[in-house]
């Protein structure tokens, strides 16, 4: 994964992060957002509409990076 540093993250706007509120799952490109998905369920202390806005924009920013997401919902994440 594409490292960001400690400066470079502070410099992202909150609409660069899956959870913006807390600045957490960077989605600056392809590598950043696999990860997301893989750490989605880690991520502590948000609700599920929370979850549901950070699943979206997941999603947009799998598209926009050509990432292919099997999951339909964040609530499927490791039930294959």
């Amino acid at each position: 994964m594409t490292e960001l540093s400690a400066e470079d993250r502070n410099e992202l706007d909150k609409g660069s992060f899956a959870f913006p509120k807390q600045r957490k799952e960077p989605l600056e490109n392809a590598s950043h957002v696999r990860n997301a998905v893989a750490r989605f369920n880690q991520v502590k202390d948000v609700s599920d509409d929370e979850r549901d806005a950070a699943w979206k924009r997941i999603e947009t920013a799998a598209r926009k990076h050509g990432v292919e997401i099997k999951e339909k919902s964040w609530r499927e994440i490791g039930k294959s």
